[in-house]
């Protein structure tokens, strides 16, 4: 599981039925350096399933690969990034 930072949000006209209920955003992973400094982070873009509604700008808990899609087991999802979860405070040493 990695940290990310929510930078947008991905507007479907279609959808596949598994995927209702929730939306999909943009986010980046950050380095614990950037999470540190508070600064923008310089990874690559994934698109994440979010079903908790994390806005933008919020810190989240992304979960890939395999085990992005083990909510769902034994429902087949077609996912590569999960948001576990959303930040509301992180303290760094």
């Amino acid at each position: 599981m990695r940290i990310a930072k929510v930078v947008g949000t991905v507007t479907l006209n279609r959808f596949h039925p598994s995927m209702r209920g929730a939306t999909l955003k943009l986010a980046v992973p950050m380095t614990g350096d950037e999470l540190r400094a508070d600064s923008q982070p310089a990874a690559d873009t994934l698109v994440v399933y979010d079903e908790f509604g994390a806005g933008i700008g919020d810190k989240i808990m992304l979960s890939e690969g395999a085990e992005a899609a083990q909510p769902f087991y034994p429902e087949l999802i077609p996912l590569d990034a999960y948001n576990a979860g959303i930040i509301d405070r992180l303290s760094l040493k």
